[in-house]
């Protein structure tokens, strides 16, 4: 079934917002050949967005040419604002950026270990509305949080795991209902991944797995260009395999008994302190 006028004008308009964000300011010309969409398309798209206020005029390409086709456009930056938590075990990390991902504020709180639910929540949430206020007066148009545990694919929730604070669950549910922004949350693992595939080391790979090795293991698969969670959201939780040589089995929430247990930090240090190597404390999760 075809797609209505409508909604085939939101998925071009997203297409060519995508290419903007990805590569910079555009001519008509370029978003014509990158899109694949006809002339008069793009002609439309380019004024429909224009007149949205999400795009503008900014610059023209080349030293000698002019006119309309020379017209570079980009994404109006400071149209909206992103802020990105990154949510630990005792502390909570906040980034505002702009729309091109250019940071505008920053900071870190450390959460004290038995601090209560509401206080903790309390704490992160003060925490990113003084950091998104420090970044200007533009509203926030989404929020995403990294998380340890695992993310139910289809409420998007971040399950219950044992190791972990409540307020960790806690505050997903109270940021969704005190912002007007769409607020995500994702495995940290997962976002690494994610991060790596669009500007690191994994830049020109469609298909890799990235090891996240630290007090808790676990692993991200990206299978194509697509982050695969799997069909419980566990796909690359790796240190709940069961393993020969360890007492037990681990279960749903708590991976005690599998891998975790013999290549987690703790057994990590443990094998070094029984052969003379002193070690630090645990890092955070």
């Amino acid at each position: 079934m075809p797609a209505s006028p409508s909604t085939a004008r939101a998925i071009n308009d997203r297409l060519a917002l995508q290419l903007l964000q990805q590569h910079g300011p555009l001519t008509a010309t370029q978003l014509k050949t990158l899109t694949g969409l006809s002339r008069p398309t793009v002609a439309d798209l380019v004024e429909r967005l224009q007149g949205a206020g999400l795009i503008h005029v900014v610059g023209e390409s080349g030293a000698v040419r002019r006119g309309p086709n020379a017209k570079l456009y980009g994404i109006v930056a400071d149209r909206a604002h992103l802020a990105a938590l990154d949510v630990r075990t005792g502390s909570v990390s906040v980034v505002v950026a702009d729309l091109l991902g250019a940071t505008l504020a920053e900071a870190t709180l450390p959460i004290a270990d038995g601090t209560g639910t509401g206080p903790a929540v309390d704490q992160a949430v003060a925490l990113l509305e003084r950091t998104a206020r420090e970044a200007g007066s533009v509203p926030l148009h989404s929020v995403g949080i990294g998380a340890p545990g695992l993310i139910d694919p289809a409420s998007g929730e971040l399950r219950d795991s044992s190791g972990l604070p409540a307020w960790h669950r806690s505050l997903v549910r109270v940021l969704q209902q005190r912002l007007p922004a769409t607020v995500l949350v994702e495995n940290e693992t997962n976002l690494a991944a994610v991060a790596e595939h669009r500007a690191g080391a994994a830049l020109d790979r469609e298909t890799f797995v990235l090891i996240w090795l630290g007090q808790g293991i676990g692993a991200a698969v990206m299978l194509d260009g697509k982050l695969r969670q799997g069909a419980s959201g566990g796909a690359g939780e790796i240190g709940f395999l069961p393993v020969p040589g360890v007492a037990g089995l681990p279960s749903a929430v708590d991976c005690e008994g599998g891998f975790f247990s013999l290549a987690g930090s703790a057994a990590v240090r443990e094998l070094a302190a029984r052969h003379g190597i002193a070690g630090e404390g645990p890092t955070e999760a």
